[in-house]
């Protein structure tokens, strides 16, 4: 996977993160989701490449970027400290402006750089997600039995992490067949990738502390812009499955993002949560259109 690009280890003022870069062209920050890694952008990567400068990184916590131990505010793993981190990949490769697009928690992220960061991003995508602060105040019985993880992973003490210690395998295998993708998208080789990572109970602390400060500093974050009246200024993807939690939950995601990102423009997608793998060719076309690249490869 991802023959041809350089591996970069990019120290930033607070993590050192991992990155794979490869290819030509304007820059394209590609940023993963739970649990997994950079790696979840295989199929779509080599593609992107030959039009693209493409940087797909890994957040701090996840894959091979740096471990970082939650603080008792939940602000080192917030999305605007995570933010930060891939800005400051971007600078160090040269590029004081480009485009992200974000799967999972990395759309949460990319979503608050380009609050905290209007003059870096150029265009955002974002995939299958609506904003988190949408997520808990349209809570229900529906979303917190498909979004159980959620309220899981904030719990305090370590009982989450422990919980998944005693067989990371079966919870990561489990939860990448549990959101309308079936396990089966997953090559084995990016399997044990996640894997990997998810074996490490440093990684497994990061990730539940991403979650544990999505439902505290975030929202502060996140409340604070609403109320401001400070929305995305730069034009908009959103994109879902069909059969994700997103496509089967809310009526009309465009509808939420556009308070937002009111140039917010998307669809949903065949499939489920994890489209880069399950629909790499659907996923690829829709990313090229919006980035500017009319072909599809």
């Amino acid at each position: 996977m991802f023959e041809g690009f350089a591996h970069r280890r990019i120290a930033t003022s607070g993590a050192e993160i991992y990155a794979a870069v490869g290819g030509e062209g304007p820059p394209l920050l590609l940023l993963h989701g739970f649990p997994q890694s950079h790696v979840m952008w295989h199929r779509l990567a080599p593609a992107l490449a030959e039009r693209f400068t493409v940087v797909a990184a890994d957040l701090r916590g996840y894959g091979q970027s740096e471990r970082i131990a939650g603080d008792p505010a939940h602000m080192r793993h917030s999305k605007r400290v995570m933010a930060q981190d891939q800005v400051e990949v971007m600078r160090s490769l040269g590029f004081e402006r480009f485009a992200v697009a974000g799967h999972d928690r990395g759309a949460r992220v990319a979503h608050r750089m380009a609050l905290d960061h209007p003059e870096r991003v150029e265009r955002l995508a974002v995939i299958d997600i609506i904003p988190t602060v949408e997520v808990f105040e349209r809570a229900d019985q529906a979303m917190a039995t498909a979004y159980y993880h959620w309220f899981f992973l904030i719990q305090p003490g370590g009982l989450p992490e422990h919980l998944i210690g005693l067989d990371p395998e079966f919870y990561l295998r489990r939860t990448l067949g549990s959101w309308g993708s079936g396990g089966e998208v997953f090559t084995e080789e990016a399997m044990a990738d996640y894997l990997r990572a998810f074996r490490d109970p440093a990684a497994v602390h990061a990730m539940c502390e991403d979650y544990r400060a999505a439902a505290s500093i975030d929202l502060d974050h996140d409340r604070h812009d609403r109320e401001a009246g400070r929305t995305v200024r730069c034009p908009t993807l959103a994109l879902w499955g069909a059969n994700s939690i997103v496509g089967r939950l809310y009526d009309d995601p465009l509808a939420i993002w556009r308070r937002y990102a009111p140039q917010t423009e998307g669809q949903a997608l065949p499939g489920g949560h994890f489209l880069p793998e399950e629909r790499p060719q659907e996923t690829l076309a829709a990313l090229m259109g919006f980035f500017g690249v009319s072909e599809t490869v």
